[in-house]
């Protein structure tokens, strides 16, 4: 079986930042995976990890602004020339300014600016209060306008002693996404085949409220609908991510939290007025408490019973499916444990839906809080096509081919 990076070539561009440290395991990884890897470094990277580290490990001579001195070749446009891919790993609040703006200040990014054609990914990683600055949200805004792709940073412990979001993505992680970018390609008849569409999505397990401390909710991560979002948006949408819950996404992504399945109906109603498609990923609760408990439930007695009523909650997609219009597209997941095109197929008929991503919970490298998926997109007018397994990000640029294909149709 080949490697998900096999006979690809990255560029590792490090900057300064404490997360440095790690470019050696991502090095590491992507030859793992089957790449070829240069590396370019700051000075500043250099009081982090040394170069010689990362050549030796590479098998490559590293690029740095003292090596840029002494060679009589123009090593950042070569390096771009050769490059497949460039990840910029990790990214600091300093040189994400540089990109979003342009500057060739360094060895570095005139190697990021010289490869413009490329396939381009950043990984941030710096404090939470830098990364929520208007400033720094702004310059990722700007970048991913121009085609950066965002691997979004996690949320954990953070060098300044606490927890938090702005820790460098999981390492997998950007390597699966490299993978996914270089590896799925949308239509060739045109770069941004949404650009000029709106497309509302929504992601994660609703949860049901009993009481003010717990909840009923299901086992979905959110995963799914959040690589949608972001395949759609680099496919040029203007993209509505209606969240159940919060996990790191691109700035552009327009993110509207709704919880509960009441409270993703009415933000779903809303962000539909002038859309073009709808991806119903959310796994939404099917029942709901009639009444809420106003204060914490207590054991009364070892042998006391909880008995709650409960109600259907409104049908997202059938409600939308019903009542999209004309040019409008639908598309809607059905999680299955069996029987799954057979489901599928009633489903279609009956949320009113053009489009049905099945997919088996129970498969080994899908279902739920899994980084990988296997789906079946099922349409009226043609046979079943099988995606997968591949990483979630893969599988969601490819059912937004099939959303440009659907719109085409529309």
């Amino acid at each position: 079986m080949p490697k998900p990076l096999q006979d690809k070539k990255i560029v590792l561009a490090v900057t300064g930042g404490i997360a440095a440290y790690k470019a050696a395991e991502l090095v590491r990884l992507y030859i793992k995976a089957g790449a070829a890897v240069k590396v370019v470094m700051t000075k500043k990277a250099e009081s982090f990890i040394p170069a010689q580290t990362l050549a030796i490990l590479s098998q490559h001579d590293v690029l740095t602004d003292d090596w840029q001195q002494k060679s009589a070749q123009v090593e950042h446009v070569s390096f771009a020339k050769w490059a497949d891919a460039l990840v910029l790993a990790p990214a600091t609040a300093n040189t994400l300014a540089k990109v979003a703006h342009g500057l060739a200040d360094n060895v570095l990014t005139e190697t990021l600016l010289a490869a413009s054609d490329k396939v381009r990914l950043l990984a941030p990683a710096m404090n939470d209060q830098m990364l929520e600055n208007p400033a720094t949200q702004r310059n990722l805004a700007q970048v991913a306008a121009d085609g950066w792709t965002i691997i979004a940073p996690d949320e954990g412990f953070l060098a300044e002693g606490y927890e938090a979001k702005g820790r460098l993505a999981d390492l997998n992680r950007i390597v699966s996404e490299t993978a996914a970018a270089l590896s799925t390609e949308l239509p060739e008849r045109d770069d941004l085949p949404l650009a000029g569409r709106r497309v509302v999505i929504t992601a994660g397990g609703t949860k049901e409220a009993i009481d003010p401390v717990r909840y009923l909710t299901n086992r979905s991560s959110g995963k799914m609908g959040y690589a949608l979002a972001e395949a759609a948006l680099a496919a040029g949408a203007d993209v509505t991510l209606v969240a159940a819950s919060k996990r790191p996404c691109s700035p552009a992504i327009r993110l509207v939290l709704a919880p509960s399945a009441k409270a993703m109906l009415a933000a779903v109603k809303k962000a539909m007025v002038g859309a073009d498609a709808f991806i119903a990923a959310a796994a939404v609760s099917d029942f709901a408490l009639a009444k809420p408990f106003d204060q914490k439930v207590k054991k009364t007695s070892p042998d006391a019973h909880l008995t709650l009523d409960l109600v259907q909650n409104p049908d997202i997609l059938k409600t939308v499916g019903q009542q999209k219009q004309p040019g409008q597209v639908v598309v809607g997941f059905a999680a299955e444990t069996e029987n799954l095109l057979e489901n599928a197929k009633k489903k279609l008929t009956s949320k009113g839906a053009d489009l049905i991503v099945a997919n088996d919970v129970l498969a080994p490298q899908a279902g739920f809080d899994k980084d990988s998926n296997q789906v079946t997109l099922v349409r009226a007018d043609q046979a079943p096509v099988t995606v997968g397994p591949e990483s979630k990000l893969a599988v969601a640029k490819k059912i937004i081919q099939e959303l440009v294909r659907l719109l085409d149709q529309a």
